[in-house]
């Protein structure tokens, strides 16, 4: 679960890690206030969406008076802000931070984020900051400084002077850096976190240090344990089938092709992504309904996906281990009655109850297209949309 750069440096400030003085606004007239909150002038308005490059798309300036303030905040509130990692639709400024302006005298990246292959976290720095992370390391890998974490013995002050002398801060600030480290990596911890991302990170011309940014990560799997943090989930950010699908406990995440897949399991439903590829098509969507999906699941399942236009085709893949076969056939038929389907509709079956679960289908009297494994479900359903 991703989260604003405002509500990050909330929660950086109850964890003890310096981030400029600063006040959210979701009006012209709430900018101008939260200004005038601040110690003077110049101030920064940035625009919060849940994506980076916003300086690069217009949705980060600086502003030397109220009057400014004011132009700047109404053309950037409710603007379709574009950036490399919101994709061509953009997102829609629905906020604004208003932060006070900083005398900067060097800009640093730094971020932490779960390592699977050493079952680590691991922390990254550069001294490049506000350059995107990925071209420094195309470019310039050797300036990317890592250090690997064990997470059962905690950071220590080692890991702390290998980042610091790697940064080549200077002595003053190397105490202060320290602290914003270690605080950070508690934050890091205590509310399980997947990344956490300060880009740029500053040190100011009297050697302080601060979190000029921040962008935040959860675990999504264990926000069981912070129920606190699931205040802070903005939905008008995230897109509306995945909500809908989190809501029945489906498993969704949509993309860009023309073929809808309705899986159990996500091992499989990336290797059933992988088969369409490869056959000449393109998925529209991951789905794992799940080991023990019920008739709801499938009938809901097939709903979000046919609400999505790019869809000119379904395969479904299941086997049948702990759902069986004859339950999900009859959740497809209870789908397919209740549902509009006017798409091609590939079924790959096997498994458990697999004969029961195709007479099902069959009965059904059903226009659905049986494929007998995944190579021919791959190569009908590529058919179907191409």
């Amino acid at each position: 679960m991703k989260i604003h750069e405002y509500q990050a440096k909330e929660l950086f400030r109850k964890y003890n890690v310096p981030v400029p003085e600063g006040n959210v606004a979701f009006s012209v007239n709430e900018a101008k206030e939260a200004a005038l909150k601040l110690s003077g002038f110049p101030v920064v308005v940035k625009a919060q969406i849940h994506a980076g490059g916003r300086g690069k798309g217009g949705g980060v300036k600086l502003a030397s008076s109220i009057e400014e303030v004011e132009t700047i905040g109404s053309k950037i509130l409710g603007m379709t802000l574009v950036t490399h990692q919101t994709g061509p639709k953009g997102r829609l400024v629905k906020k604004l931070l208003v932060e006070a302006g900083q005398n900067i005298k060097k800009e640093l990246y730094l971020s932490l984020l779960v390592d699977r292959a050493t079952a680590s976290v691991v922390i990254m720095a550069s001294m490049d900051g506000g350059m995107d992370i990925e071209e420094v390391a195309q470019k310039t890998p050797e300036r990317i400084i890592k250090v690997y974490v064990d997470p059962l013995l905690g950071i220590q002050a080692c890991h702390l002077r290998q980042v610091g002398f790697g940064l080549e801060l200077p002595v003053a600030a190397m105490k202060p850096f320290s602290q914003l480290l270690s605080n950070l990596y508690k934050f890091f911890i205590a509310n399980d976190c997947s990344l956490v991302e300060i880009n740029p990170l500053i040190l100011t011309s009297d050697d302080k240090v601060l979190a000029l940014d921040a962008k935040v990560d959860f675990d999504s799997n264990a926000l069981y344990r912070h129920k606190d943090l699931l205040e802070l989930r903005d939905l008008d950010e995230e897109d509306l089938q995945e909500v809908e699908a989190s809501e029945y406990n489906l498993n969704y995440i949509n993309l860009d092709g023309n073929v809808g897949n309705i899986v159990n399991g996500a091992g499989l439903a990336m290797a059933t992504m992988d088969i369409i590829k490869n056959a000449g098509a393109t998925p529209a969507n991951f789905m794992d309904v799940g080991g023990g999906a019920s008739s709801e699941q499938v009938e809901n399942a097939f709903r979000i996906i046919l609400a999505d236009p790019k869809v000119k085709a379904i395969l479904i893949n299941i086997f049948g281990g702990i759902l069986r076969c004859d339950i999900f056939a009859k959740g497809v038929v209870d789908a397919a009655r209740k549902t509009n389907i006017n798409i091609p509709v590939v079924v790959r079956m096997e498994g458990t109850n697999v004969d029961e679960g195709k007479k099902i289908l069959s009965d059904a009297g059903l226009n659905l297209i049986s494929a007998v494994d995944l190579s021919d479900a791959a190569r009908k359903i590529a058919e179907a949309v191409n």
